[in-house]
């Protein structure tokens, strides 16, 4: 069974970090890109960052790049997002997920999904 579990959220004052894992399991870590979604209250979900298993490649939303970072541990398999300089804008439910049919980036076709962790940010 696959498995997406992340952690990591908490309330943080703007201008701090936190890091977020996902732990996964239950299938082949190299064969699957991953990705990191948020979904704010009253928004429509969004693509954040999403790292690839053929090559390590990444991928960053604008409104992220060069605040967050995104890689994985394959000895772990683990991903994690880095978030640096948060914002208010960034409070969201985050949550991981699996592309099981690729392992280039492709932010639709993600498939599995972790329950998410909250992240606050306050002003």
């Amino acid at each position: 069974e696959v498995q997406l579990v992340e952690s990591g959220g908490g309330l943080v004052q703007a201008g701090g970090s936190l890091r977020l894992s996902c732990a996964t399991s239950g299938f082949t870590f190299d064969d699957y890109a991953i990705g990191w979604f948020r979904q704010a209250p009253g928004k429509e979900r969004e693509g954040v960052s999403c790292i690839s298993s053929s090559d390590g490649s990444t991928y960053y939303a604008d409104s992220v790049k060069g605040r967050f970072t995104i890689s994985s541990d394959n000895a772990k398999n683990t991903v994690y997002l880095q978030m640096n300089s948060l914002e208010p804008d960034d409070t969201a439910i985050y949550y991981c997920a699996a592309d099981s049919s690729s392992r280039y980036c492709n932010f639709y076709g993600m498939d599995y999904w972790g329950k998410g962790t909250l992240v606050a940010v306050s002003s």
